[in-house]
């Protein structure tokens, strides 16, 4: 389940070029099943129109600082008690500006000297507006308030040129959101690592060995993680996902670098989740050069040899360790093998053919000390958010124990 699934997110929209890409926040969150409040100041709607917020999240648009109070509502009140968070994308220098100086002549501005919920800034302005000493120094004072600044970006900007001043990306700005929210989940100050993607073994320069694996699952064990407010180090091999916002990413290639990344990560890690398809064999032979088809014949063999199996390789006291087990038969039985073999915390059994490279899966925990949990096929971030919750569960035990 998403940290935003029934969050009430305040969407503060001020008036920038940028506006636009607000539309696809409030979208994003919407579709995470969050509850969006879109706050507009007068600047925001010569940009874009109310009715484009409301059609998205089928709310009405707040923008009336003299709004009659209801017995059900008390205007700024209301909407800041009821807020998780305080989003403003985009925010201008003006209103950065307005934030720090606790200026309350508007309807965002009361918002946000009423609510206690935390404040992430998304500021997008001209490189030369963003560097000017004094948006500079309001927002070191948002930050020492505890604000989130996210962003922003380099890159071409209304006026033509190239600076910093783009707003971040949607999916960075909500990323941020999932982080903060976060901060109050069962794996606070909690250290995981998670590995990810399928490994490549080369067999010459432009050639390698690999699996289907998309490291869509590791890709989602680190998101789920952050959301339950873990640390997370994320050792990807190739894939072509985006790491989820908050991860401090290594990104390795064959086995052999996965192992050396794994090793010094886990010396400061208090769980380590292994989702990464890593190869079982290498080819014994690596060529220089590039294989080529006229001068092999009729076709060339490869001696292949084992790769060391990382997890088992593992001998940290007191780590929670995590196993995946994607097998064509037997799974059960299999799963148990390698459960007892790199004597592990939690292994994760599912079909191989089922799972990857798909959106969903279908899985069962083992565990040394318990019951087998068998869950229900299930989107995969579901599915992640359940192993994370289950090591959350290991670790508190690890601690009372």
């Amino acid at each position: 389940m998403s940290v935003l699934k029934d969050r009430r997110v305040i969407l503060g929209v001020t008036g920038g070029i940028a506006a636009y890409k607000a539309a696809t926040v409030a979208s994003l969150l919407v579709q995470a099943d969050a509850h969006v409040d879109v706050v507009m100041t007068e600047a925001a709607r010569r940009f874009v129109q109310p009715l484009t917020f409301s059609a998205i999240t089928h709310a009405p648009v707040q923008d009336d600082l003299f709004a009659a109070w209801t017995v059900e509502t008390g205007g700024h009140v209301s909407l800041a008690a009821k807020a998780d968070v305080l989003l403003v994308a985009p925010a201008t220098a003006a209103s950065i500006a307005r934030l720090a100086l606790g200026l309350s002549d508007d309807l965002l501005g009361l918002i946000a000297l009423s609510t206690a919920a935390p404040l992430v800034v998304a500021p997008t302005m001209e490189d030369h507006m963003y560097h000017h000493p004094a948006t500079q120094e309001h927002l070191a004072t948002l930050a020492a308030r505890g604000a989130r600044i996210v962003g922003p970006e380099r890159g071409r900007l209304a006026s033509g040129a190239t600076g910093d001043g783009r707003l971040a990306e949607p999916d960075t700005i909500v990323g941020a959101l999932r982080q903060v929210l976060g901060r109050d989940g069962p794996l606070v100050g909690k250290r995981i690592v998670v590995t990810a993607g399928g490994t490549r073994e080369s067999l010459d320069p432009v050639r390698y060995l690999g699996n289907r694996s998309s490291g869509q699952m590791g890709y989602t064990l680190a998101q789920a993680a952050i959301d339950l407010g873990a640390d997370v180090t994320l050792i990807t091999a190739p894939t072509a996902l985006t790491p989820p916002v908050g991860t401090d990413v290594e990104r390795v290639e064959s086995a052999a670098e996965m192992q050396a990344a794994v090793r010094a990560a886990v010396a400061s890690t208090d769980a380590l989740v292994m989702a990464a398809a890593v190869a079982d064999f290498r080819p014994e032979i690596v060529y220089e050069r590039k294989i080529k088809k006229e001068s092999s014949g009729s076709g060339i063999e490869l001696l292949l040899a084992r790769t060391d199996d990382i997890l088992a390789s593992i001998d940290a006291p007191g780590l929670v360790t995590v196993g995946f087990a994607a097998e064509t038969d037997d799974l059960l039985s299999n799963a148990n093998l390698k459960l007892t073999a790199k004597r592990l915390s939690m292994i994760v059994a599912n079909e191989a053919r089922a799972t990857i490279g798909a959106a969903d899966s279908e899985a069962t925990l083992l565990f040394p000390d318990r019951a087998p949990l068998p869950l229900p096929r299930m989107p995969k971030t579901e599915l992640a958010d359940v192993i994370m919750r289950q090591v959350a569960s290991l670790l508190a035990d690890e601690r009372s124990s």
